[in-house]
């Protein structure tokens, strides 16, 4: 943990703009040190922090229900005295490990997370405009994020209309970019040809992007 906490450090140090940090599970089970650690990541200077309920194994993936109520609570009572303000987010992480009841069970980890003082909803994973709309009525008028990690149709218009409040790509640029990378380098490593490279962004138009 300590090397993430450099890392969130580093990049809020790096910019004017606020930044939310993926803090994972917060790198503990328990309560107890779930406190003790976003108390430490609220130090970093984050105007955000998501928790989740993911274990990270495979044989039980999510927190049984209680435990991960009290983790949200213990969060939220660690930002609270340490007075920065700081947004927490509440993850239900159902979706992403293939729970039989993602939908229903990601609606009741949620509701009991916005009791348990979360200030935005995220189940990513979601991909059913039905079902993301679903969420944003089951904990409303607490804001929901949606995670886009493919084209499902759905712009941004659409998630607007339906509510949502805030959206994440996650990988999917850095994923777009190496997908582009593969294709031309296979392309040169299979036909010889340079055609991955048609419609490149120029050098210099690159290099004034990020200037920006």
């Amino acid at each position: 943990m300590p090397e993430m906490l450099a890392h969130i450090a580093e990049i809020v140090a790096a910019t004017e703009l606020p930044v939310n940090a993926d803090f994972g599970n917060a790198f503990a089970d328990e309560p107890e040190g779930v406190s003790r650690n976003v108390k430490a990541c609220t130090d970093t200077g984050v105007a955000g922090l998501s928790v989740e309920d993911a274990t990270g194994r495979e044989a039980n993936p999510l927190y049984e229900f209680s435990l991960a109520v009290e983790r949200v609570r213990a969060a939220r009572k660690a930002i609270d005295e340490s007075g920065t303000g700081v947004l927490l987010t509440a993850r239900a992480e159902c979706y992403l490990v293939n729970h039989p009841e993602a939908f229903r069970e990601s609606v009741r980890r949620l509701q009991a997370y916005v009791e348990a003082g979360a200030d935005v909803l995220y189940a990513p994973g979601v991909t059913k405009r039905e079902e993301m709309q679903g969420i944003v009525s089951a904990v409303a008028p607490k804001p929901v994020n949606v995670l886009m990690g493919s084209d499902t149709g759905l712009r941004v218009s659409d998630l607007a209309e339906m509510g949502v409040r805030r959206i994440s790509v996650g990988s999917s640029l850095a994923r777009a970019a190496w997908t582009g990378f593969i294709r031309a380098a296979k392309e040169i490593a299979e036909s010889g040809s340079f055609g991955g490279f048609r419609e490149l962004v120029p050098y210099g138009e690159l290099n004034g992007f990020f200037q920006r």
